[in-house]
């Protein structure tokens, strides 16, 4: 009885790969976030790569549902502002980031009628991180635990600790030209607008730092204000409810580059077979 779910998963696989309509694809590009260390588009010091799987099954020929499993590093860092201020802050940060989402694609034009067609996605997402900076260059230290403004501590009860598992809402577009019939290549850009303000760890205020030391110890006030580490800078902390970010938009990630797919079940392509890649050119179609 045990092998029952397992058969019967076998066969729904089994049969959408029949059906012709299956294809898995893989995303390769550039990724970075926009938030209180940055807002520049693709920003030049802290753009990292992007890379995916993917997997969309068409409901008609213009309409795909699409599933993806992305992994990147994104981060920012005030040292590379141009604003004096916010490089005298210091602040940076870094995270892996992993995300699981579900889109629903749609082509302005057919693809099996025309080589290009515009499109447009949109779903949700679960992703997963944990922002970390360098005590130095070398020493790699987590923020959360910090409680670098106070989340969690017993005199800032409105300041709650963040999840590092948060839901997001993709969407973007891009631009997509069938090889053939069956293999396909994208361009596109994806945006992910988040819930949290703590994808940085930076969002309201400076605590105060006997507060933070009482409660996490000297890391979390070494790690809370940088200031003092630029030359010439501030050795003082700064005063409780000084300003360290902005809560007013939340942070932001996205994804930019190309995404290949192939269609599985057809009858031609990489895998051999009499074809059918010609039905944009007038040739009878095969029901699919």
């Amino acid at each position: 009885m045990k092998k029952t779910p397992v058969l019967f998963v076998f066969l729904f696989i089994t049969s959408l790969v029949h059906s012709q309509r299956v294809h898995i694809g893989v995303f390769g590009g550039l990724s970075a976030y926009n938030g209180d260390l940055t807002d520049k588009f693709l920003p030049k010091k802290v753009t990292n790569g992007a890379i995916g799987i993917t997997g969309n099954y068409e409901l008609t020929d213009q309409f795909m549902l699409r599933g993806g499993l992305t992994y990147t590093v994104v981060g920012g860092a005030d040292r590379f502002s141009d604003k004096p201020s916010l490089r005298e802050r210091n602040l940076a940060f870094e995270t892996k980031l992993i995300e699981l989402s579900a889109l629903g694609e749609y082509y302005i034009f057919n693809l099996y009628d025309t080589r290009y067609s515009p499109y447009v996605f949109a779903g949700l997402a679960v992703f997963h991180y944990n922002p970390y900076a360098f005590n130095g260059t070398t020493n790699k230290i987590y923020l959360k635990p910090l409680s670098t403004e106070g989340e969690g501590l017993a005199g800032y009860p409105q300041r709650k600790p963040y999840s590092l598992t948060q839901i997001a809402i993709p969407f973007g577009g891009g631009i997509k030209y069938a090889i053939n019939d069956n293999l396909r290549i994208g361009l596109e850009l994806g945006l992910r607008k988040l819930f949290t303000d703590y994808l940085d760890d930076v969002s309201t205020t400076y605590v105060d730092p006997g507060d933070l030391l009482a409660a996490k110890g000297q890391l979390a006030v070494d790690m809370s204000y940088r200031g003092d580490e630029v030359a010439g800078g501030n050795p003082a902390y700064p005063a409780k409810g000084s300003q360290r970010g902005s809560d007013k938009k939340k942070d932001w990630y996205y994804f930019f580059g190309i995404h290949l797919t192939y269609r599985l079940g057809a009858s031609g392509g990489f895998f051999g077979g009499t074809g059918n890649t010609n039905k944009r050119f007038g040739c009878p179609t095969v029901p699919r």
